[in-house]
């Protein structure tokens, strides 16, 4: 075990309240099972790969699976319990409120409670709700919203809004899409203009964005040249969780601003051994002493300066 040091940007919670209502509702997350949570085990799987503080979200498929009114009922039970277990543990736990997309309204409303009666420490979106995609314009108001707050948004892939493949469950290769179809209707539709001080976090390094960015980037300007959908690209935040391969770290960061990445576990999702792999390619991946203090912790304080601590 390495001395605690992290901060993990991409660690889930399943309440067990929620683990319930979803098991009831016969969903699943993009083909994985609903793991078993509980906050020793948080804190265990935290101990044993050196981090010290965890913003938790709840993964997808958040709360789609009800009705409106359900839908904001849990999310509200959601962003109560969250913070609940963040009053207790200040210094390990912060979270990502759950909104209730497509529902804008419902959105609009949990986010300005979560925000600004519970403190969460951002929000998490679905890339897709529903088979929307984040970029819309009928998200705009929530969005304007979050602007106002200078919010940190971490996305978060779902099941594409199409047939899977058989035999090939969504989180093995659609959540990349899912999340890559985000990023490029966001700064496609202007929404990074128009919301400059929102930042947005993008899952599992950005899908597949950072090694087919020049392909996508003249879709993501408005006058088509490349360097301006780079630019506009790069304001993105990235996240390494089962994305510190010695493949993919590469295309991560020779793409990114090496202040927009932040470390991910993806636990429990990713199993305990499962993260803890990537954790470890993390580990043995040369990189300078200040760049990996910044992805470690430094680029996370910096979005969450209440995790930050004097001498890192």
């Amino acid at each position: 075990m390495t001395s605690a040091r992290r901060i993990d940007t991409h660690q889930h919670i399943v309440p067990p309240f929620y683990a319930d209502w979803l098991s009831s509702a016969g969903v699943s997350a993009g083909g994985l099972p609903i793991p078993h949570w509980d906050p020793d085990s948080a804190l265990a799987l935290m101990h044993d790969n050196g981090i010290e503080s965890a913003v938790l979200s709840v993964s997808t498929p958040g709360v789609e699976p009800g009705d409106k009114d359900e839908a904001r009922a849990m999310a509200r039970a959601l962003n109560e319990f969250c913070a609940s277990l963040r009053d207790r543990l200040p210094a390990r736990f912060g979270y990502f409120a759950t909104l209730t997309l497509p529902d804008v309204e419902g959105a609009v409303r949990e986010a300005c409670h979560a925000l600004d009666e519970l403190g969460a420490d951002g929000v998490v979106l679905l890339a897709n709700n529903k088979g929307v995609y984040l970029g819309d314009s009928a998200f705009d108001p929530l969005m304007a919203e979050l602007n106002r707050r200078s919010a940190v948004v971490f996305v978060h892939p779902s099941a594409l809004p199409a047939e899977p493949v058989p035999g090939l469950p969504a989180y093995a290769a659609d959540f990349l899409l899912d999340t890559t179809r985000a990023a490029v209707n966001l700064a496609r539709s202007g929404s990074l203009d128009r919301y400059p001080d929102l930042k947005i976090i993008l899952s599992h390094a950005g899908g597949f964005l950072p090694y087919a960015a020049e392909r996508l980037a003249g879709h993501c300007a408005p006058d088509g040249t490349a360097a301006e959908g780079i630019a506009r690209l790069r304001r993105f935040y990235f996240d390494t969780a089962l994305s510190s391969s010695p493949y993919a770290l590469p295309s991560l960061l020779a793409f990114a601003d090496p202040t927009h990445i932040t470390y991910g576990s993806d636990w429990p999702y990713a199993p305990a051994a499962r993260s803890a792999h990537f954790t470890g390619l993390l580990d043995g991946f040369p990189l300078s002493e200040d760049l990996r203090r910044a992805v470690e912790r430094g680029n996370a304080e910096t979005l969450f300066p209440r995790l930050a601590r004097s001498g890192g």
